[in-house]
């Protein structure tokens, strides 16, 4: 029977910073494990050896936070490559900025008609604010409930039924809040004090972050297999709380990408780092690469995303579907956690939530410290 006195299951962020602090902080030891052959869990890159590019396996990752514990935190492992995240999409044959705002207004409808819809949206709403989509359709002003009805079906409906299978209205407003019409000039998609990128990628970042001689980890490696051959006393599991559980109530439900990569002989393909199509084409988005880090190179890389159900051994999960439903299922399995002795759910597939990356960190972080002073 193996021993170890931490063992984290996931060396996703979450697990990677409970370990990095627990080694850190407590001198401990730590075993951290993962099923798949590569640290940093979707947040893994990696420099494409054709093109030079660095390439985010599991799909774009920006960083960004108002949190500056969180930042300087980071910031202990990576320089940062300064970014701002501009995304636009393409409606009606027309690349406009997204999240959608006065300037898309002004490239979508004739002059006079955005005039007149940018002096309502501020007379309403005033100016710098976002708006979620689905609170703009219930305005009683005729000309606002156009605009809420164009961009709504526009930019809002094809995206949401393509990514998650449903209708917005039948998911939670977590996910709807997260498509507004925004009401300013500002063409970034975030307006976060800290936006950036490792500027040697996450990859080298996470392998700072477990540069700790008491950490050990472990790749190719399924809690499944061990668990019955290894002795801990405390184990941190950030893989899906259902899975710990082999879904005996049920399994909660995940959406997963399908991600093709191609290589094309120019060295730009597109406008900008990503392109959504809410109308056209099967997937999702297109995302090109060299954009990310500003990396030279006569030849470039896109990738794009198809969205998928999650299916156990066919792909991973990506995002938790936060609806009523599921989240009963979540707590039915959460209040089955309480029961166990030494062992405790973090992360995205452990709390069944959609955090961003800053929001992993901070969780991790405030996670560890209590743990700390035990």
């Amino acid at each position: 029977m193996k021993k170890v006195k931490n063992l984290i299951v996931g060396c996703g962020l979450s697990g990677v910073v409970l370990a990095e602090r627990i080694a850190s902080q407590r001198q401990e030891e730590v075993l951290i494990i993962d099923r798949r052959g590569h640290i940093g869990g979707n947040i893994y890159d990696y420099k494409d050896r054709e093109t030079g590019v660095t390439v985010h396996q599991y799909g774009p990752h920006v960083f960004h936070t108002n949190d500056e514990n969180v930042w300087k935190y980071l910031s202990r492992f990576t320089e940062w490559h300064r970014f701002m995240y501009r995304v636009k999409a393409v409606i009606d044959g027309i690349e406009v900025n997204i999240p959608f705002n006065l300037d898309s207004l002004h490239k979508v409808f004739p002059r006079k008609m955005a005039e007149r819809l940018e002096e309502k949206l501020i007379s309403r709403f005033g100016f710098n604010v976002k708006i979620p989509i689905l609170r703009l359709r219930e305005t009683q002003d005729a000309d606002l409930e156009f605009l809420a009805q164009y961009v709504y079906e526009k930019v809002f409906l094809g995206y949401t039924v393509k990514q998650w299978g449903v209708r917005p209205e039948d998911l939670d407003a977590s996910v709807s809040g997260r498509v507004p019409v925004y009401v300013s000039r500002d063409d970034r998609y975030f307006q976060d004090k800290y936006q950036g990128i490792p500027a040697d990628g996450y990859t080298a970042m996470v392998n700072n972050m477990l540069k700790n001689p008491l950490i050990k980890v472990e790749l190719n490696t399924d809690f499944k297999d061990i668990r019955e051959t290894v002795e801990y006393e405390k184990l941190f599991f950030s893989g899906a709380i259902d899975e710990y559980f082999d879904c005996k109530l049920g399994a909660l439900p995940y959406r997963s990408l399908d991600i093709v990569f191609k290589t094309y002989n120019c060295e730009y393909l597109q406008s900008g780092p990503q392109i959504n199509f809410p109308e056209n084409y099967d997937y999702t988005r297109s995302v090109e690469y060299k954009y990310y880090l500003n990396e030279k190179s006569d030849k470039t890389i896109l990738s794009y995303e198809f969205s998928r159900p999650f299916e156990k051994g066919k792909n991973e999960r990506y995002y938790p579907v936060p609806d009523e439903k599921n989240q009963k299922l979540y707590e039915q399995y959460l209040r089955e956690a309480e029961s166990l002795k030494n062992v405790w759910f973090i992360g995205r597939l452990g709390d069944y939530k959609y955090y961003n990356m800053d929001q992993t960190v901070a969780r991790a972080l405030d996670f560890a410290q209590k743990i700390i002073k035990r």
